[in-house]
């Protein structure tokens, strides 16, 4: 079973990597992989380059097992500047290499909710399994039947098909946010604690996120 982590990684920070450390040991993934975005459909473009942000998510899981990187969607950015990075299109691209591998895409809660104004929402379910990330006391409100349909009720009920479950886990969510990391470091506050030190320094010496 393989983890399916995206984000535009801008920067990486202890909220992601935790959360994919956890969601690892929870479902006992093979591993999980993170998938930088190059160009985002749903929000402004990064503030600093695919190249950075990719770098700097080397030096965040160095050593650490279990987490890999893969630039599937750099690359198509890298034949095609124009192409946004649909993760339809991604979970597709996943599934022709990796065959009958049991695939699951890890979400949060806020993206859970803007998940029908994805690009062919309906068919990130052929590719792969959905877990939402819920903090405590998280409700989803009412789903509609394409939802219930796919729910599962318990963690283990992935493990019997390759792909279309939809479950809620809960996870320990840092209150870390990207954005508020480059709004302390243009303000040319500390960001120490909240993301790698390795990284922090790779902001320092290329003078990242030094203007909002």
């Amino acid at each position: 079973m393989i983890g399916i982590f995206g984000g535009t990684f801008d920067p990486i920070h202890y909220g992601h990597l935790r959360s994919a450390l956890e969601v690892k040991e929870s479902f006992d993934l093979t591993e999980v992989r993170l998938i930088p975005c190059a160009n985002p459909p749903h929000r402004n473009q990064p503030s600093v380059s695919a190249n950075m942000r990719l770098q700097m998510l080397e030096l965040a899981i160095k050593n650490q097992p279990g987490l890999k990187i893969d630039t599937r969607e750099l690359d198509r950015h890298t034949k095609s500047c124009e192409v946004p990075s649909y993760m339809v299109d991604t979970l597709k691209s996943l599934r022709q290499d990796l065959k009958d591998e049991i695939l699951v895409l890890f979400i949060g809660s806020d993206a859970f909710k803007q998940l029908t104004s994805w690009h062919q929402w309906q068919q990130l379910f052929d590719y792969a399994h959905i877990v939402v990330l819920t903090r405590p006391g998280f409700v989803a409100g009412q789903l509609d039947d394409f939802f219930k349909a796919r729910l599962a009720k318990e963690s283990n009920e992935l493990a019997q098909t390759s792909a279309g479950k939809l479950f809620m886990a809960q996870v320990t969510q840092l209150d870390i946010s990207a954005t508020a990391i480059r709004n302390i470091i243009a303000k040319k506050h500390n960001p120490g604690y909240l993301l790698p030190d390795a990284v922090i320094k790779y902001i320092k010496k290329n003078k990242l996120y030094e203007t909002i």
